[in-house]
């Protein structure tokens, strides 16, 4: 007998049996599971993404719109040019990462290898320029400036350059038309980042990987209406590639023009003007240091005084913005950014920081009269002012007895306002100020200094008013580093640290003398002086500077950006008046800027004007000048230039000769550029074109026309 059952199985082999029994339902149905999980509940889900698999988007990026002078002048617009690319993802799928290709594209387009592989690759915090800081999965541009023949290489060897397109594409350019470049005010363009395209997903101008944005200036506070809408197309294709059928097309929109109120032929002026002076005045020798003038930047604001509409922006040292079509090069790169180039990007006209020296009187003389002390009244113009055993000198150390504070702005007479300036402080406690009321501070203040102007053009700096707040944060932030340097009875920057750190926090005698004719802490921008001149002007209305005057869409609808006000002066129409006759009489016989504005016609076309000499420590002096006419209100300065009606002056006439059509004898050239504000916006026409006049380029006066007319009588002032 056996103990085997018929089955011939043994219980061990059946529990085996049962166990892989089990096992394999098991499998089964976590598979059946499975299966129900992707087919049913998420069945819907896989089926659009297996369908987008196969769905292929090409993008035809949006023409940007044009940026247009006042009267339609291009000052940036489009060319159609041969653009060579590099797909940078399939570069890399290639054994070699695409060196190859690239050698051989570098031979085809007359450059170096090593050049073209720097234009691919991808910008980090440790790759210096040039690089690429757009998506690496968009198409990378190696020239914009291909010729046809290379061209047509590289398309008829499509073996031979896998990646690589060559394709007409319209192209940003700068023209500068007339000669002015408008560099700083225009701005460049550079490819999207990654970030922005994330943070722009969800808004109502998101960004493509094919987009080029606006870094600065006009290009990126006007980007969304520039850029436009780019045409995108949805393709489906096979698993081989091959396309099936158009699946979706969102049709592009080309950009808006964005219509400035630059003048371009007054910019082409002010530009050359400003670049000229900076020229002559380094061929002098400044006589504290002994050196002939550094000169080393400036600006000039040509701004309507009742809009405040911006007409004239320019910055030294200034650039071509073409370089940045494309890519801009390492060698460009690094010349924009070191400091032996002064840093061109820099637009000093919004971003240059100085203190204001005699310009900032008419502020001083603001807030004397809102203390209490009367504009015509008689105050001593002494050839120094002295004060707890310091003497404050006047400018050559020259007295006038007493004058009014009229006559105090057209001698631009320091220790006037030397005195003032010590009266208030101690009127307000001294170094123990029991509510004081601040009058010098806080109408800086109100004049719109130490804050942003709120101008259309983007990292405008604010300056510094150094009031008691800021003498308190100051010293707060910098106490430390001060006591560590600071060494009684050293060097004169250790003493000074010394007593920085045991009273940097208190404001002093000192401190409120030399805020009253804007030296000291004190720093402004070309644009607040400018906008606080032109307030003077209209009536006391400190308007916010714009540049965009209007946008036009491609249909030809045009939405005007209306002029808007920020603030008013905080003083009375008399005063304003009061300064308005002091200004004037700074043009006449014996003020200091007569001598630069010998035969204007007064009595036809009314000018006014403040000069300026800032002393800057370390530094030689920055000139400045300040004017305004009853339409335009025009700023200059130049940094380490010397005195304000001796370098600024014959630029600032030059461009007020060119704007009026004048000759330095006064009489009408015919040729005036621009008499009263261009109000008019150009004619549109209903296809959205807009016509464009012709301009020539500046040319600038002979010596022998800017040979001031004789006149009788002792010379006038040449001074501050």
């Amino acid at each position: 007998m056996t103990n085997i059952p018929e089955t011939g199985r043994t219980p061990r082999v059946q529990i085996r049996l049962v166990i892989i029994q089990i096992l394999v339902f098991s499998l089964l149905a976590t598979l059946g599971g499975r299966l129900w999980y992707l087919q049913i509940r998420n069945g819907h889900e896989y089926a659009d993404e297996a369908r987008s698999n196969h769905v292929q988007r090409v993008v035809q990026p949006a023409v940007r719109g044009d940026v247009l002078d006042a009267r339609g002048v291009p000052l940036a617009d489009n060319e159609t040019r041969l653009v060579v690319s590099a797909s940078r993802t399939e570069l890399m799928r290639i054994k070699d990462r695409g060196k190859a290709v690239l050698t051989r594209l570098a031979g085809v387009l007359d450059m170096k290898p090593q050049d073209v592989m720097d234009k691919i690759r991808l910008c980090d915090s440790q790759t210096p320029k040039p690089c690429w800081n757009g998506s690496p999965y968009q198409p990378i541009p190696v020239t914009m400036e291909a010729t046809t023949q290379q061209a047509l290489q590289i398309r008829e060897r499509p073996e031979d350059f896998p990646g690589i397109t060559a394709e007409p594409t319209a192209v940003r350019r700068y023209p500068a038309v007339g000669g002015g470049r408008t560099a700083q005010v225009l701005g460049y363009l550079s490819p999207v980042t990654d970030d922005e395209i994330q943070k722009a997903k969800d808004t109502d101008s998101p960004h493509l990987r094919s987009d080029q944005v606006g870094r600065s200036g006009i290009e990126r506070t006007y980007d969304k209406e520039l850029r436009g809408k780019a045409q995108v197309t949805s393709y489906e294709v096979d698993n081989l590639g091959r396309v099936m059928g158009e699946t979706k097309s969102d049709p592009g929109v080309a950009g808006s023009t964005l219509v400035t109120s630059i003048d371009a032929r007054v910019q082409a002026v002010a530009e050359y003007e400003l670049a000229e002076a900076m020229k002559v005045v380094r061929n002098e020798t400044d006589n504290i240091t002994g050196r002939k003038y550094e000169a080393d930047s400036g600006a000039v604001v040509v701004m309507e005084t009742k809009t405040g509409r911006v007409v004239a922006m320019a910055s030294q040292p200034d650039y071509d913005p073409n370089v940045w079509v494309g890519g801009i090069s390492g060698k460009d790169y690094a010349k924009f950014t070191s400091k032996d180039s002064n840093y061109p990007l820099l637009n000093r006209a919004i971003q240059g920081q100085a203190p204001a020296g005699s310009i900032f009187k008419v502020v001083s003389a603001s807030a004397a009269v809102r203390a209490g002390y009367a504009f015509d009244d008689k105050y001593n113009c002494s050839a120094s002012y002295n004060m707890g055993g310091r003497s404050f000198a006047n400018f050559e150390s020259k007295g006038h007895g007493p004058i009014t504070l009229g006559e105090a702005l057209k001698f631009s007479c320091n220790t006037v306002f030397y005195a003032l300036g010590h009266k208030e402080w101690q009127r307000d406690g001294g170094l123990e100020p029991k509510n004081p009321h601040d009058w010098f501070y806080k109408t800086a203040r109100e004049f719109g200094l130490g804050s942003e102007t709120h101008i259309d053009l983007p990292n405008e700096v604010t300056g510094r008013i150094p009031d008691r707040h800021w003498k308190q944060s100051f010293w707060e932030a910098n106490k430390d580093s001060w006591c560590k340097q600071g060494k009684k009875g050293g060097t004169y920057v250790e003493q000074i640290a010394y007593e920085s750190c045991l009273e940097g926090n208190q404001l002093k005698a000192y401190d409120s003398i030399n805020f009253a004719i804007g030296q000291g802490d004190v720093l402004v921008t070309p644009i607040q002086m400018a906008t606080a001149y032109a307030a003077i002007s209209n009536g006391g209305t400190l308007y916010n500077p714009t540049v965009g005057k209007a946008v036009v869409s491609p249909q030809g609808r045009i939405e005007e950006i209306k002029p808007q006000a920020h603030g008013k002066l905080p003083v009375d129409a008399k005063t304003i008046s009061d300064l308005d006759k002091g200004l004037r009489m700074v043009v006449e016989p014996g003020g200091t800027a007569a001598w630069r504005f010998i035969g204007w016609p007064l009595d036809k076309i009314p000018l006014r004007a403040k000069t300026g000499t800032a002393q800057v420590y370390g530094k030689q002096t920055t000139s400045w000048l300040a004017t305004y006419s009853d339409d335009f209100t025009i700023v200059m300065t130049i940094s380490q230039g010397g005195t304000g009606s001796g370098a600024s002056g014959p630029a600032v006439r030059n461009i007020y000769n060119a704007m009026y059509g004048l000759t330095m004898d006064g009489k009408e050239t015919g040729k005036a550029l621009l008499p009263r504000p261009q109000t008019q916006l150009p004619t549109v026409h209903p296809d959205g074109t807009i016509d464009s006049p012709e301009i020539k380029p500046y040319v600038p006066p002979s010596p022998e026309e800017l040979a001031p007319p004789a006149l009788a009588g002792p010379p006038p002032l040449r001074h501050d």
